[in-house]
């Protein structure tokens, strides 16, 4: 597992204005550190590494070491701002952890298997996609970079839910420690469009051929009458 580390500084000035300034003249990315028993810190990290930083998935779901005018803490990254129209990193936030205390965090979804899968390979359907990541609950030391969703013994029409999911020991579903009404659906197994409108079609041509023949079988019972 890759060990991630950041390195940042206190920062004084506070509000929209100052934070432009930092982004524009410094080049750096203001950020705020939050959690345990400290204050909050408005920090200032380099844009060049924690762009580098966000470049793998990874980052998003592991333990960071935050090194702050010599002040070592262990972090995860809670939220990324980013400008809507321009490749620009606004503002992030990030959560002390404790090693001895749960946390609760999202970790992606990595589908294996779909192109073996039976409903894909043997059956013709196609893979729809309903989560891409999961919120969890667990102690830092168990807290994986992903979680592992097989789709090979997926058949058409079958649907995977969070309860099928098989999670690290010591990581729970923060959905299902709501009850069972909150096992959403992650992924599905479908029928491509163009096979539904296809088998529709032929049972109801199957059904209107079978009606003349009742008709007509009506019609022949009716001349035997007479």
């Amino acid at each position: 597992m890759v060990d991630y580390v950041l390195n940042a500084k206190a920062r004084n000035e506070v509000g929209k204005g100052a934070s432009r300034r930092l982004r524009r003249l410094a080049q750096e990315i203001p950020g705020i550190v939050y959690g345990g028993q400290q204050a909050p810190e408005i920090i200032a990290l380099a844009e060049n590494e924690l762009h580098h930083a966000l470049e793998n998935e990874a980052f998003y779901s592991h333990i960071i070491t935050l090194n702050t005018d010599g002040k070592s803490q262990d972090v995860i990254l809670k939220d990324v701002q980013r400008h809507p129209a321009k490749p620009v990193i606004l503002h992030v936030d990030f959560m002390r952890v404790s090693k001895t205390q749960k946390l609760t965090t999202r970790v992606p979804l990595h589908f294996i298997n779909e192109e073996s899968c039976v409903g894909v390979k043997l059956e013709g359907g196609i893979i729809a996609h309903s989560m891409t990541d999961l919120e969890i609950e667990c102690l830092p030391g168990d807290l994986p970079e992903y979680i592992e969703v097989d789709m090979e013994q997926l058949s058409v029409g079958d649907n995977l839910h969070i309860s099928d999911l098989s999670l690290p020991q010591g990581v729970e579903s923060v959905a299902l420690q709501h009850g069972e009404d909150h096992d959403l659906p992650v992924a599905a197994v479908n029928k491509k469009k163009g096979e539904e409108v296809d088998e529709e079609a032929a049972a109801e041509g199957t059904g209107e051929a079978a009606q003349p023949s009742a008709e007509a079988g009506e019609a022949e019972g009716g001349d035997s009458e007479d």
